[in-house]
């Protein structure tokens, strides 16, 4: 498995509670793509969500949140960590 970042643009705004709701609406289906999301964050004013997670590909994190109904604009393999 490898892990993978994940920025949604245009979040301007988002609330607390939109942000929880998003986050679970991921981890409910995350695990039909054998998805693992480990961490998410958000910055409401610049409008940007990042996500991290541990996937098979790519393609599996994004149709994660395509069917939570908030696709990624961005999706960026992190082969390497500290």
């Amino acid at each position: 498995m490898t892990k993978f970042m994940d920025v949604h643009h245009g979040m301007v705004g988002i609330t607390d509670q939109q942000f929880h709701q998003a986050h679970a609406a991921d981890l409910a289906i995350q695990g039909d793509e054998g998805v693992t999301f480990e961490h998410a964050w958000a910055d409401p004013e610049a409008g940007i969500v990042y996500c991290l997670s541990e996937a098979p590909d790519a393609d599996a994190v994004q149709r994660v949140h395509q069917r939570a109904g908030h696709p990624a604009d961005e999706i960026h393999r992190v082969p390497l960590s500290l």
